[in-house]
């Protein structure tokens, strides 16, 4: 998006993960870095992915506080504000409850780099967060935190997912390949498989060329392309 407006922004990411198809009625959200340090830009709650307009963002500080923009803040604000408390290097935050990241979630064993979607997440596996409770304070938000790491994405037993990135593009589109990613080992799980996968040396080669920053940003284009083809709501 060329736009410096971070409600705008934000409002654009939110219509993109729903034109990916990462809606769960009216939960899931994405998080924007706020320029001046006051917290973070997100949805309001009560609204889905494509019913989000500028309008309907809010700026909120590390206590839960809508600072500006009319709404509720989410019960798990804190997902964002910790993590970025604790990761300079992250400008965005996305959660969603991708029923192929749910269902993946539950399983003991590492997620394997079958397709490029996979490889943001595999050096050497995806981590976890055990717990399944809501993230509703910021105890709980640091201990997500902590569970990321230094990765790209984070599966949440029994809840979800979250991922990162320096921009609001990286972020949304690891939300997408990591949902992609745990579909698609599924799939071969189900066919009797998996028995083949990247190595270690072609992970790496693909995590350079694949998942460039202009990758990235040509994905996260399309999907704002493709947001933009749903009639905007109306206030």
């Amino acid at each position: 998006m060329n736009t410096t407006d971070p409600a705008v922004e934000v409002a654009a990411a939110t219509r993109a993960l729903g034109a990916a198809g990462q809606s769960d009625l009216v939960w899931g959200h994405v998080s924007l870095r706020d320029p001046d340090g006051r917290g973070v830009w997100m949805k309001a709650s009560g609204w889905g992915f494509e019913e989000v307009t500028p309008q309907r963002v809010l700026l909120v500080s590390p206590e839960g506080k809508a600072l500006v923009g009319e709404g509720r803040p989410h019960l798990e604000y804190p997902i964002h504000t910790e993590i970025m408390a604790v990761r300079p290097d992250v400008g965005a935050v996305v959660h969603t409850h991708g029923p192929a990241a749910v269902t993946f979630a539950s399983l003991d064993m590492p997620l394997l780099p079958l397709s490029h979607d996979a490889v943001p997440f595999v050096d050497p596996d995806i981590r976890r967060h055990s717990s399944g409770r809501l993230i509703s304070d910021r105890r709980l938000g640091a201990r997500l935190a902590t569970s990321l790491g230094h990765g790209a994405g984070c599966l949440m037993v029994s809840h979800g997912l979250v991922t990162v990135g320096p921009d609001l593009a990286s972020a949304v589109m690891h939300a997408v390949l990591l949902e992609r990613a745990c579909a698609i080992q599924l799939r071969a799980l189900a066919a009797g498989g998996p028995t083949a996968w990247s190595d270690a040396d072609e992970v790496a080669q693909k995590r350079a060329e694949t998942w460039s920053a202009r990758q990235l940003n040509a994905g996260y284009a399309y999907l704002c392309r493709k947001a933009l083809d749903d009639p905007i709501p109306t206030e």
